[in-house]
């Protein structure tokens, strides 16, 4: 498999699979800068202990990036808390690349525009973010329930149902290519015909009967 384009090109299409995949990836990937924001902080001295764990989050670390536009988020930091959130911010930038390269490729595979990820994730997230500056009103609820929907619409789509059979206007089926390229890749085996390749000889005075394999065979 071509990685640079299955990580980080936005043409053509993935199957659920490798979306899946793109998500464990990214988790991986985020784990380990957990960690390392961790050890800023107990060098800093903000942290006393090392916790370990990875969160498997359908939006690939989303809520991360909506934080990091949170000016709240970012005044209430300590300078110890603030080097491992540019950390993050760093690493958050190949998150947010690799989660677009894919999931787009994965509408792709939907036959959606990858436009459809701004109401499937970005809004949803962006509301979750900053919900809690809206006035209280029965509307922010009917805006609640909208963005719930959308989300659960976007990982419906994304990482549940198969995309379109055949050929779509972004290009051909995955699951169609893997299969012809496992077919190519081993052919089937000949069978042996022994109908034209054995003789029954007779008895005779000489050579002695019996099976024989048929000359020019």
């Amino acid at each position: 498999m071509d990685w640079t384009w299955y990580l980080f090109r936005f043409d053509g299409r993935i199957n659920r699979a490798l979306l899946w995949q793109a998500l464990l990836i990214v988790a991986l990937l985020a784990g380990l800068l957990e960690i390392a924001g961790q050890v800023i902080g107990i060098v800093g001295g903000t942290r006393s202990t090392l916790k370990l764990g990875i969160e498997l989050d359908f939006d690939f670390g989303l809520d991360g990036l909506f934080k990091l536009v949170d000016p709240r988020v970012s005044h209430a930091l300590a300078p110890a808390d603030l080097a491992g959130s540019i950390l993050k911010a760093s690493g958050m930038a190949l998150f947010f690349w690799i989660y677009l390269a894919t999931a787009i490729k994965r509408l792709h595979d939907r036959d959606k525009s990858g436009w459809w990820i701004v109401p499937f994730f970005f809004l949803p997230g962006l509301f979750s973010q900053f919900a809690d500056l809206l006035p209280k009103s029965s509307w922010i609820f009917s805006l609640n329930l909208t963005a719930a929907l959308l989300w659960l619409w976007g990982l419906v789509e994304m990482f549940c149902r198969s995309g379109t059979s055949g050929h779509n206007r972004f290009g051909s089926d995955p699951l169609a290519d893997f299969d012809d390229g496992s077919a190519s890749a081993a052919p089937p085996a000949k069978s042996w015909d022994q109908s034209r390749e054995i003789e029954i000889v007779p008895p005779r005075a000489s050579p002695p009967g019996g099976m024989h394999v048929k000359r020019g065979a």
